[in-house]
């Protein structure tokens, strides 16, 4: 995340879903974001100022005419002016019917009115209150401003009503907040990303696959839709959450995965192929379970997978190709030699055996090289960050 020095207002509105809006604040200083917290009357009978200012260690904000020791300005345009992002959450039908018609009877309201900066609205209220048409309208009335509206989950509400209205996890949010405030530098790039293992079955019980988890794939994933990037993941199996993309496509094999990246691969721009496909499957498919033999050996004959990266590289016109090469030895020299051989204009390569490094880790130590034969080591750091790094090379390199 890039929230380090950011100012970020939070407004809290009146609902039982303040009780996680302590949540967003505490997450968003823990990433070194600068917090400060405007209540309305109703959300301190919820949640109190003194939480807030806690987790913030900043002054809460509550009362339009109140005075409050800062500059000349009056609060509510001081707070505006200072903002890099105005977050309400959780926003009320209440407040969000007073911010589509333009009403700024409290601070809330009043900052939100004067606000200049980005502004994020969180809903959350009972299902039937979220589906009445004049909050649909009030919402539609506020996207077609610019402004960034978020859905809800589907769930048993506190009223005991089940339906739309829940509010996003303060985990959710925090990475929505993330996700606006960056740099839209791959706007217009259609990306396509691989991700994770592949499985190929012996019998409907048995496979064979490696050990690739799919982290560094699904974070380069992440992280250039955060950058506006149209992103494309295919993915092999994996334990990780799906993460928001333009497309997500599952696939179980190597064959599978050969198939979705040649017909995706044409209208990329930019293929960032991250997998582990499996280079090998069974010759044999046994539609029945194999029962173990009374002989001490058990004896499978594969054959060779597709090579997708070289196969697809080679058909390549004005993408920009990268790939991933994970070595237990000679690393540099393999990559080298994968970086001619398939037709790649970048390579990055990392020894598996190396400490908090390969599939598992949630950090990485690699090094990437370049079609122009220039090297560079990118020291340990979690695979989250080392996206980022990864996609600021590939933008100064060759976009």
């Amino acid at each position: 995340m890039e929230l380090k020095d950011k100012n970020i207002l939070l407004g809290v509105t009146g609902g039982i879903a303040a009780y996680k809006a302590p949540g967003i604040c505490s997450l968003l200083s823990k990433q070194g974001a600068n917090v400060k917290v405007i209540m309305t009357e109703a959300a301190q009978k919820f949640v109190s100022k003194l939480t807030f200012q806690t987790m913030s260690r900043n002054l809460v904000y509550t009362d339009m005419f109140e005075e409050y020791p800062q500059d000349a300005e009056v609060a509510h345009i001081q707070l505006a002016k200072w903002a890099d992002i105005f977050v309400i959450a959780p926003a009320s039908a209440n407040s969000i019917a007073k911010f589509a018609n333009g009403i700024g009877d409290n601070l809330l309201s009043a900052t939100f009115l004067a606000a200049r900066s980005k502004i994020m609205i969180v809903p959350a209220m009972n299902t039937f209150m979220l589906n009445n048409p004049a909050t649909k309208e009030n919402m539609q009335k506020l996207r077609n401003r610019g402004i960034e509206v978020l859905g809800t989950h589907f769930d048993l509400l506190a009223c005991n009503d089940v339906g739309s209205g829940k509010m996003l996890e303060p985990e959710e949010i925090v990475e929505e907040i993330d996700s606006l405030l960056r740099e839209k530098d791959l706007a217009g790039k259609n990306v396509l990303v691989t991700a994770g293992p592949t499985i190929e079955a012996i019998d409907p019980v048995r496979y064979l696959t490696n050990h690739s988890s799919g982290k560094m794939g699904y974070a380069l994933a992440e992280e250039a839709q955060k950058r506006g990037a149209n992103v494309t993941l295919i993915s092999g199996p994996t334990s990780l959450s799906r993460p928001k993309v333009s497309k997500f496509i599952s696939v179980i094999s190597s064959l599978d995965m050969y198939q979705a990246v040649t017909e995706h691969f044409i209208t990329a721009d930019i293929v960032v192929k991250a997998a582990a496909p499996a280079d090998y499957r069974p010759k044999e498919y046994h539609p029945q379970k194999i029962k173990k033999e009374t002989g001490d050996e058990f004896r499978i004959e594969l054959e060779r997978n597709p090579d997708i990266l070289k196969l697809v590289a080679a058909k390549k016109q004005d993408q920009i190709m990268v790939g991933f090469a994970a070595e237990s030895e000679n690393e540099l020299a393999n990559a080298m030699a994968k970086l001619t051989g398939k037709n790649l204009d970048m390579i990055i390569v990392n020894n598996i055996k190396a400490e908090n490094a390969g599939f598992q880790s949630d950090t990485n130590v690699v090094t990437t090289i370049d079609k122009h034969k220039n090297m560079e080591r990118i020291g340990e750091m979690p695979k989250t960050q080392l996206a980022k790094v990864i996609w600021d090379k590939i933008k100064r390199t060759f976009l």
